[in-house]
């Protein structure tokens, strides 16, 4: 190789170590990538941003927003209403979960589909009187599953598509190209969950007052020139609220514990409580009671709560407070929202509100003004569970969603139109219908993780034109002792670590062209290779950070980091060895 071989394939060691190893967001990491490559001449202009106008990039945004129209316009509830019903056990209760999500998710993306199914199952699971952790992972394991039944199910489908389109010249696959692999996986995942899940998922639940309730630390304070001066916790309303509790007040450097009913508030005094959402809610509009300033001192935020919501936040690995305290962060002047309550694993953090630092996968309460949801769009801190201030589901369009989705699967499937054209007509269909509004569908766009795949695309090339592509597939080759199965293993193994490590999309497009190389040099069928990238980088159980819908579901169902491990690790192995046995027999490794 020469010194543009050397510079990429350090680059590509750099860019890796930061994604693991660093909070530093993934599309700041590949734009930085590709700014280096285009700024030292490896890359020309084109090439460097080819990757914007990839049709697989166009068709991962049109399908947000086809999406978006699903799920505002309540389609997803039509389904889940009439599939859910009263199951009698956990593996009754998980079997019903599957038929929906995996439908849902291998048309759909399926952040949209996980974040609709949350506060259902919640409200299902007390109904039904099933602990919400028996059922938060099926339910991020069976949206995984799902995705890999068509090519329109993940981002990571379409993105591996596209760029194999684009660097070798080919027609690239159909929809439904990868269902003779995800099939036979989903349906044997369904299978080993239903047999081990209900012994192996743990019971957060207990016989207390807050039983199947996701319980969080709320701090709010006695105004101190508010008409709940001098009056007792009684009088004041605050000893017997529905599903929330006193448990201490925080007066003058003092703690009161087991708070009496006839305790005297005092101005300035901080309330600790305990509850769920609903009840949080309820509690604010009380006169006197506002949120605790984390540094002291008035803010707007607690000055009026006109133009304000509320909003159930998930903190994301890439949160630049992750690991600060609360106060330390300068958590409401940086976002612009008060923190109301903290959750994590399902439990009530203690402690003094500011003084929690912040970990990836806890649950926040958030008052914030609108502007606040709008701004995620573009800065990926937080995975927004519910604006519980959220406008209501237009359910008259939820057949009409449908209607659209079908429409356009079907005219692809068949190629009446490409599949970019249908994503496109469909998107635009959603929202010409009032499926979705535009500001709906400009809210579905995650914009990180289109830059993330955009910019990808340029390391991707510049392995493939520098060489180091071609390099590291001699050397697998080699390690593999020429045996095409063992380059199938390694193939698997490589992307399923590295998606477990940095974002999967990153995975399989830096892997693409290696095993591009690989396959050309040893006369090796690439079919089944490309779909084994397909799948390994979908399949990620073993952590709550390995794939979004995992971290989403990581709150609510009250779990913790070594739940994951525990589960999803026999998880991780038992999809990598039917996936490979279902390539090694479905498909010739060798060129006919």
């Amino acid at each position: 190789m020469d010194w543009q071989g050397w510079i990429t394939l350090s680059l590509t060691v750099g860019v890796l170590l930061l994604l693991a190893l660093t909070r530093i967001a993934p599309h700041l990491v590949m734009i930085s990538a590709l700014t280096v490559l285009s700024g030292i001449g490896i890359l020309n202009s084109k090439e460097a941003l080819a990757g914007f106008s990839n049709s697989g990039l166009i068709t991962v945004a049109a399908m947000f927003i086809v999406a978006a129209g699903v799920h505002h316009s309540g389609g997803i509830d039509l389904l889940v209403n009439k599939l859910l019903r009263r199951p009698r056990t956990v593996r009754s209760a998980i079997s019903r979960i599957f038929i929906p999500v995996v439908l849902f998710s291998g048309f759909l993306n399926n952040t949209p589909v996980v974040a609709t199914m949350i506060p259902a199952i919640n409200a299902w699971s007390r109904k039904i009187k099933i602990p919400a952790s028996k059922l938060m992972i099926p339910l991020s394991y069976a949206a995984i599953l799902g995705g890999t039944l068509t090519l329109i199910g993940t981002s990571t489908n379409l993105v591996v598509n596209g760029q194999y389109q684009s660097l070798t010249g080919e027609s690239g696959f159909s929809m439904f190209s990868i269902t003779a692999v995800g099939l036979p996986v989903a349906l044997a995942g369904v299978v080993f969950m239903l047999v081990f899940f209900p012994r192996w998922l743990p019971d957060r639940s207990d016989k207390q007052a807050f039983a199947n309730l996701r319980e969080f630390t709320l701090e709010v304070t006695v105004a101190p020139d508010g008409p709940l001066v001098g009056k007792t916790v009684a009088k004041a309303g605050l000893r017997h609220l529905e599903r929330i509790f006193l448990i201490e007040i925080e007066r003058q450097g003092n703690i009161v514990t087991v708070v009496p009913p006839d305790e005297i508030l005092q101005g300035n005094d901080r309330l600790v409580f305990a509850g769920d959402t609903q009840a949080i809610s309820d509690l604010l509009r009380i006169n006197g009671i506002i949120p605790s300033a984390e540094n002291g001192h008035a803010t707007p935020l607690t000055e009026k709560r006109t133009d304000r919501c509320l909003v159930e936040a998930v903190v994301s690995p890439h949160c630049g407070a992750v690991g600060q305290a609360i106060r330390d962060a300068r958590f409401r002047n940086r976002y612009g929202a008060a923190v109301l309550a903290v959750a994590r694993g399902g439990e009530r953090v203690k402690g003094n509100l500011g003084t929690i630092k912040l970990e990836a996968g806890d649950t926040l309460l958030l008052e914030a003004r609108p502007a606040f949801i709008t701004r995620q769009r573009y800065n990926k801190d937080f995975l927004l569970i519910n604006d519980l201030d959220e406008e209501p589901p237009r359910h008259e369009k939820a057949y009409l969603s449908w209607t659209i989705l079908i429409g356009l699967v079907a005219s692809a499937s068949v190629g009446i139109i490409s599949m970019l054209n249908a994503a496109l007509i469909g998107a635009g269909l959603m929202i010409l219908t009032g499926c979705c509004s535009v500001n709906q569908a400009e809210k579905s766009l995650d914009i990180s993780v289109i830059l993330t795949i955009a910019a990808s695309f340029a390391l991707g090339t510049a392995l493939q034109k520098t060489g180091v592509a071609a390099m590291l597939a001699e050397n697998i080759v080699s390690l593999s002792f020429g045996q095409a199965w063992a380059m199938l293993l390694l193939t698997y193994f490589t992307v399923s670590l590295l998606t477990e490590t940095i974002t999967n999309n990153a995975a399989a497009v830096l892997m693409l062209p290696i095993i591009l190389e690989m396959t050309e040099k040893a006369s090796l069928n690439n079919e089944p290779f490309i779909f084994a990238i397909m799948m390994a980088a979908s399949a990620s159980f073993a952590t709550p950070l390995g794939y979004q819908t995992n971290l989403m579901v990581y709150g609510p169902g009250g779990y913790r980091f070594s739940d994951f491990v525990k589960i999803g690790l026999p998880m991780n192995i038992f999809i990598g060895a039917v996936t490979l046995a279902v390539l090694l027999l479905g498909w010739p490794l060798t060129k006919m």
